[in-house]
Parts: C-alpha cells; sequence; structure tokens
C-alpha cells in the first residue's frame, strides 16, 4: 500500500474535503486553454508589491434561550466577530481592524448589553445551529467587504475566503485554502493533482451562485495531493486575457507569502499575513469567559423601570 501523510496538521480537518460536492456541470474550462491543451502553466509576470490581505475571525461566545411563552423558547447565538486588513509593501501594517457583536436568532429579540459590550440583533433565517453560524459568517464577510473598502485599495486585495462579499472591490482576488467543491472535470484532475510549487492551471469560468473566473495554485511543495494547494478567483466582470493577467501577477505574488510548517500548522496554505492578521483579530475578540459571564449576569439583570 502506498500513502502519504497531510503536512496540514489535522486539528484544522483537511485542506481538502474527502467528498468534494461536484460542480463541474457549471464550470467553463476552455476560456484560457482548450481541454486538450490543459497543462501546468508557470507565470512570468512581475510580483505585486503592494498588497492589502482582508481576513476575519468569529466565535460564539454563548447560547442563549429566548423566553417566549406560551411557545418554546427561541434559540440564538451571541457572537463576536472581527475583520481587518494588512497591507504588506516595504513592509507589514495593519491598516484596519473591527470588531462587532451580534444576537444571532430568528425569534423576536432585544439587543442584549453586557459589560463587554451590546450584541445587537442580527436576525437570520433559520432556526438550527447551522443555520444561525451562517449568519455570523455572512455578517463577517460583510464586515471584511467594509474593512476592504476603507482602506484605500492596493493594487492587489486578497481577500481570504470565497470572494462573494467583496467582489466589487477593486483589484480584489478570493484566497481559498479549503477545497469543499470539485470544479473541474474528471479528465482534468491529472493536471490539477500533477501542479509543481509555483505552477497554476489554465483559468476556468464558473457559474454558480455568481460567476467567476478561477483557478488552482501550488505554493509550495508539500506532502499530499491537497498539499500546498489553493483556488484563486476574480470577478468574472472582464475579459478572459484581462483574467489571465491577472492570474499571472497573483500566481507570481503569493508563493513568496506561503507559511511554513514550524510556524504555522495550516502551512503553507496560511500565509504568512493573514496568520498574523488572525492571531491579532483574535486578541481584540477579548477573553471569553469575560463574555459568557457578562452575558450570565445580564440575564439576571432587573429591567429599568422594574416596580416588583
Amino acid at each position: 500500500m502506498r500513502f502519504t501523510v497531510e503536512a496540514w496538521d489535522s486539528d484544522y480537518g483537511a485542506p481538502t474535503d474527502p467528498e468534494l460536492a461536484d460542480a463541474s456541470q457549471h464550470v467553463d474550462p476552455t476560456v484560457e486553454l482548450r481541454s486538450e491543451e490543459w497543462r501546468p502553466l508557470l507565470s512570468d509576470a512581475d510580483a505585486v508589491e503592494d498588497i492589502l490581505f482582508v481576513d476575519g475571525v468569529r466565535r460564539v461566545d454563548a447560547t442563549l434561550w429566548i423566553e417566549q411563552p406560551p411557545d418554546f423558547p427561541g434559540f440564538a447565538l451571541a457572537a463576536t466577530y472581527a475583520a481587518g486588513a494588512v497591507r504588506c509593501d516595504a513592509r507589514a501594517v495593519i491598516e484596519e481592524a473591527r470588531v462587532e457583536r451580534g444576537l444571532f436568532t430568528s425569534a423576536p429579540a432585544d439587543a442584549v448589553d453586557s459589560a463587554v459590550g451590546s450584541y445587537e440583533v442580527k436576525a437570520t433565517k433559520g432556526t438550527t445551529p447551522e443555520e444561525l453560524w451562517l449568519g455570523i459568517q455572512q455578517r463577517m464577510g460583510d464586515l471584511e467587504a467594509a474593512v476592504s473598502r476603507s482602506t484605500g485599495g492596493a493594487d492587489l486585495v486578497v481577500v481570504d475566503g470565497p470572494l462573494s462579499h467583496a467582489r466589487e472591490i477593486e483589484n480584489a482576488v478570493g484566497y481559498i485554502k479549503t477545497q469543499k467543491v470539485q470544479y473541474l472535470p474528471l479528465e482534468l484532475r491529472q493536471v490539477l493533482t500533477a501542479l509543481p510549487a509555483g505552477y497554476r492551471t489554465p483559468l476556468f469560468l464558473t457559474t454558480t451562485s455568481w460567476s467567476r473566473f478561477s483557478w488552482y495554485l501550488r505554493l509550495a511543495n508539500h506532502s499530499g495531493p491537497a498539499g500546498g494547494l489553493v483556488r484563486c478567483e476574480i470577478d468574472a466582470d472582464t475579459t478572459a486575457a484581462g483574467a489571465a493577467r491577472v492570474a499571472a501577477r497573483v500566481s507570481a505574488t503569493l508563493p513568496r507569502y506561503a507559511s511554513h510548517r514550524h510556524k504555522d500548522p495550516r502551512a503553507p496554505q496560511n500565509l504568512y499575513p493573514i496568520g498574523g492578521l488572525e492571531r491579532e483579530l483574535r486578541h481584540r475578540l477579548g477573553d471569553r469567559e469575560m463574555a459568557i459571564r457578562a452575558l450570565r449576569r445580564a440575564s439576571v439583570a432587573i429591567p429599568a423601570g422594574y416596580r416588583g
């Protein structure tokens, strides 16, 4: 039996899901090269020097049950989330960082004022934990987009994750380091698994929830078929030739920021600027135990005007 050991820390799951959702029926892989011409491509473009890396973090502080007699109490998640941007030119500097709190629920609710801050109501669709988590993820994406707009832009804006919330931002590229969907038809997947470090696939056009040009890039040599593999995407509101120029510049730039295993358990996909930004944003979320205690105190506080 032959096998390889994945370098990505298993505590974070796997960089590629064992069973990828197949979306290849929504893909045109011929926008840059015909299918029979597909091969690994090495960029000859110059690396970008002025880059913004944008990312967000989130944390559920507590699960709440909102009383709504005579019905069963409504389910809610009190969460804290943050987004920020770090600029890399001659050095790395955090240009923007914002923290917000929210009470995510579909039940009738009021904001919860606590010692650590106010949890404003963020209405969600659905009542399951998964649906509320999706609501948190969407609000964090909105905050990432707001942070991106406030920085003044850059020659390249790398948004960690899908680009859906920030696709109208100039020079924005979505950076997806965990693969959950299979976009390529079977006959082209051998090009993907055979990518050398620093090479990318040709472009492919995806028309699912929104239209975008995508490509895969191998950041660095690592064990396993998904080692060092990321997917990048840009809005399809451009020509294929223009998208290919962007792909070439991005592919010439990102490998220089690839992390190493002794410094990041999600190496090399978790780029150094993104890893550093994540650490700073998690620090700004504050202490979770303090947030839980503050929420518990708020739950037993005597309402203003109470005369009992």
